[in-house]
């Protein structure tokens, strides 16, 4: 094996998770953070738990609203448009 080349390893490298939770471990790297870990992790725990970092809930559920919106109005629209052409042949009747 070269001397020299390869990174140092660290034995007791801590990972550190939002829950607080710290895990010890072997890694080139001292410390780590993370978002979620097997202590926090929905699969694990089996509690219902949103993690919404960089709004990608809210974005998906003004997506659906708005997307519901546009459904409706399509709905309505040959309503509406049965609606008029009704309005103007009674007015050329009336004309």
């Amino acid at each position: 094996m070269k001397q020299g080349i390869h990174p140092k390893y660290y034995e007791k490298a801590a990972i550190t998770c939002a829950c607080g939770a710290v895990l010890e471990t072997g890694s080139t790297v001292e410390s780590m953070h993370t978002e979620i870990c097997s202590q926090c992790h929905p699969l694990y725990t089996g509690k219902k738990k949103v993690i919404d970092t960089t709004g990608r809930v809210d974005r998906f559920k003004k997506l659906t609203e708005k997307s519901a919106a546009v459904k409706a109005s399509v709905k309505k629209a040959p309503k509406a448009k049965a609606a008029e052409r009704k309005s103007k042949t009674e007015t050329r009747k009336a004309a």
